[in-house]
């Protein structure tokens, strides 16, 4: 699931027209990412849409239609394996039916826990895989290239970029880090750095 190239297509499906306006500009003020969103009201538009295009994602109050059968769903729509599904909470849900859902949104939630799920639903497996090797105190390969990129001075964001990660995912190997490293400060972590031999002292001999 790429958003480099191309824009982010989340159905929308929810009956209220004020609830599913709502989440669809919610969607679009979210930072660093391109997303398309695509209303829909009705079963029969979810099933349409499904049967002509492959969207990335899918947030759909679980009481849509009366009740929405995700099991069923997916059965009909063998093609749309590894569309990630989110329920979409306006009222009480019982938890067995949220299981079956990849992630949930409350309309009760700010836009940054929005953006915090989204990110953690677009996440590779090898981003998953370094964030299991968080328990570890080494530092694994993408903790030492964030670190090579904070001591020469780089911010988050440019981080994010050179990497290919969300800046949430940046922000969270940076806590891993300074966990393991017990290393809170930006001279202490160059050092470490060039100790380490993670960069040269050329490189930031002019940060220095």
């Amino acid at each position: 699931m790429s958003t480099n190239s191309q824009p982010l297509k989340i159905v929308v499906a929810e009956t209220s027209v004020i609830i599913r306006s709502g989440v669809s500009v919610a969607l679009k003020r979210i930072p660093n990412l391109d997303i398309h969103p695509i209303e829909v009201n009705s079963i029969e538009a979810l099933d349409h849409y499904a049967h002509l295009h492959q969207p990335d994602m899918i947030i759909i109050n679980p009481s849509f239609d009366r009740w929405f059968n995700l099991t069923a769903f997916k059965t009909e729509h063998p093609r749309l394996a590894g569309v990630k599904y989110i329920a979409l909470i306006s009222s009480v849900t019982n938890k067995n039916v949220l299981e079956e859902y990849d992630e949930r949104f409350s309309i009760c939630d700010d836009l940054d826990i929005i953006t915090t799920k989204l990110s953690g639903l677009l996440r590779s497996d090898e981003e998953q895989e370094e964030e299991k090797d968080s328990e570890s105190d080494t530092l694994s390969q993408r903790e030492k290239e964030i670190v090579t990129c904070v001591v020469k001075g780089m911010t988050n964001k440019a981080i994010a970029e050179k990497l290919f990660l969300s800046i949430h995912t940046v922000i969270t190997h940076r806590r891993n880090i300074a966990r393991k490293l017990q290393i809170h400060s930006p001279a202490g972590l160059t050092i470490y750095a060039i100790v380490n031999k993670l960069v040269e002292l050329s490189e930031i001999k002019e940060k220095l």
